[in-house]
């Protein structure tokens, strides 16, 4: 996949599906382009701020890591050019981001809490 032919999210609820297409795909500059270039992600212990600390986790995560089932994702809640974006996972974890439009009219995330634990019951 090429900056050319890759395909920008053009709403928030876009960008989850862009993300779990490009993931299967095996596609690390793609998932990094969902982010802006100082966004701050973190994934249980680890926090990676920026395009070159984010490309690293993928890199990492995808070399583990193949198969990536698609997500139930509510509508985002949207707060004028913010929007808070959510994915429940099949195994009950979820995800919580915050996107931000930009000024082309496309999304991008500036904030990613990844794969949050279900509650232990």
């Amino acid at each position: 996949m090429t900056d050319q032919t890759r395909e920008p999210a053009r709403a928030p609820e876009a960008l989850a599906a862009l993300f779990n297409r490009r993931a299967n795909a095996g596609d690390v500059e793609g998932l990094v382009a969902l982010y802006e270039p100082d966004a701050v992600l973190a994934a249980g212990r680890v926090v990676a701020t920026g395009h070159a600390e984010i490309r690293t986790f993928y890199a990492d995560l995808l070399a583990r890591k193949s198969d990536f089932p698609a997500p139930e994702t509510p509508p985002p809640l949207r707060n004028g050019a913010l929007a808070m974006t959510f994915a429940r996972l099949p195994n009950g974890a979820f995800s919580v981001e915050l996107a931000r439009e930009q000024a082309d009219g496309t999304w991008l995330w500036a904030i990613d809490q990844l794969k949050l634990a279900p509650p232990k019951s």
